[in-house]
């Protein structure tokens, strides 16, 4: 059996060791070739991803440990942000972001079942799925082409005095009217929250002549970091905010609902674990097993948040090659406008793109359905712009013709997407060979 002097030098030599195994077999180095697949996302890493896991994996800790905190430190510094919350994924980050806003130590401002929150009827499921479970009404408006985010025109027709928040993602990167959102919160004291930044992370909007960060401008933000995403740890997913109450909210539903603020590990951290007197239980009753909300288990491994340090340090270059590909087949795909609506950034922002959307115009007679199987045979992914109009799905099957929700408007728009809209990939794995290809493959469908 091999031994070391010292358990630093064997880590160091095992590490060294993983690093030439990236660079023998994982390390990309064959160039593209036309019909080569092209995914829309994907994972983009280097030996440092895999050198750091596995100096978690020899920790061997497994649950949220030290990887996790510096995480949650490095990931609210970059954003400019005093709290992040960690979490299993960014489905899991809207659930906890949502439920921090039911809490009762929000007074009048608690969302209780029942109270309205205003969002998009195009958009991810698990935008609304909190509220619908929790219920809460949801009062779904309708979106605009070419930017695809909320139609502010109609927030004022939503409001209702059962209104309590606004929840909104920010599409595929494509910032919302934070100016007309936010200036609407504020006039009636509703809830900016979550703003949902899983989509978006990295893009910035200016508001009253300063560049911020979406995700924390609002009042809580989320983050999603599965692998196609802005930056990935395999599974996870951030909460993040400027307000140490629902900072604090936020950690304990997180963390089974507990009061206690004790460091994965440790005991007794506030000196008060057995001296205390909590709701009806027995005076001095341990602290670590009060709880004071009704929570969950929603934290990460070390594991995960070992590789999110790595990729942390690689989001300027991130940001910086999804707005190259994204300009460079704007660029490319501009004669085709006359067949095509193409997207455009949302005045006052600056996006970090997920990706490119394309809708057919009505009147070019083209049919989405035969461009998008077109693609997929010469191998480019493509997506749809996720649910399209949510009421259509079978998942309203039940809730149809409930007052489970509302609606404003008849959602023309949100139904425009649903049957025209389409979108491929321009994550930072991507060349300028493979987005010709993409852009010739695309001309040649539409010039058919």
């Amino acid at each position: 059996m091999k031994s070391w002097e010292t358990e630093q030098q064997a880590r160091e030599e095992i590490k060294g060791l993983v690093a030439d195994y990236y660079h023998q077999f994982k390390e990309k180095k064959e160039a593209f070739h036309p019909g080569d697949r092209i995914n829309y996302g994907g994972r983009v890493f280097d030996e440092r991803e895999m050198c750091t896991l596995t100096d978690a994996v020899l920790d061997f800790w497994l649950t949220a440990g030290h990887y996790a905190d510096r995480f949650e430190s490095e990931f609210a510094q970059m954003l400019g942000v005093k709290y992040a919350c960690l979490v299993n994924s960014g489905s899991s980050a809207n659930l906890l972001a949502f439920m921090t806003l039911t809490a009762p130590e929000l007074g009048e401002r608690q969302i209780k079942p029942g109270d309205e929150v205003i969002t998009v009827a195009c958009g991810f499921p698990t935008t609304i799925t909190p509220m619908i479970q929790y219920g809460a009404i949801p009062v779904f408006v309708d979106v605009t082409v070419p930017q695809y985010n909320v139609d502010v025109s109609q927030l004022e027709a939503a409001h209702s005095p059962k209104t309590k928040a606004v929840m909104l993602a920010h599409t595929l990167g494509n910032p919302f009217d934070l100016q007309a959102v936010k200036a609407f919160c504020d006039r009636y004291g509703l809830w900016l929250g979550g703003e949902d930044n899983c989509d978006a992370l990295g893009s910035k909007y200016i508001l009253d002549g300063q560049e911020r960060f979406t995700g924390t401008i609002g009042d809580i933000g989320t983050s999603s970091f599965y692998p196609p995403h802005h930056m990935t740890m395999g599974e996870g997913g951030c909460v993040y905010t400027n307000h140490p109450l629902l900072a604090r909210i936020s950690k304990s539903m997180r963390d089974w609902g507990r009061d206690c603020v004790c460091p994965s590990g440790h005991d007794n951290f506030c000196g008060h674990r057995f001296d205390g007197q909590h709701g009806l239980l027995p005076k001095g009753y341990d602290h670590k097993y009060v709880y004071g909300h009704l929570g969950y288990n929603l934290k990460v491994t070390d594991l995960q948040a070992a590789i999110g340090c790595e990729q942390i340090k690689k989001m300027p270059s991130f940001i910086e090659a999804r707005r190259h590909n994204w300009e460079y087949l704007r660029t490319k795909l501009q004669p085709l406008e006359d067949k095509l609506i193409l997207p455009e950034p949302a005045p006052n922002s600056i996006p970090s793109w997920f990706g490119f959307l394309i809708s057919l115009r009505t009147e070019s007679g083209l049919k989405r359905h035969e461009i998008i199987r077109t693609l997929e045979a010469k191998n480019i992914q493509t997506r749809l712009l996720f649910s399209g109009n949510i009421i259509r799905h079978p998942c309203f099957d039940t809730l149809r013709g409930s007052n489970a929700y509302r609606v404003v408007g008849d959602l023309s728009v949100s139904d425009f997407i649903t049957e025209n809209t389409f979108w491929i990939g321009v994550y930072p794995g991507m060349s300028d060979a493979m987005l010709d290809y993409m852009a010739q493959s695309l001309t040649e469908c539409v010039r058919a």
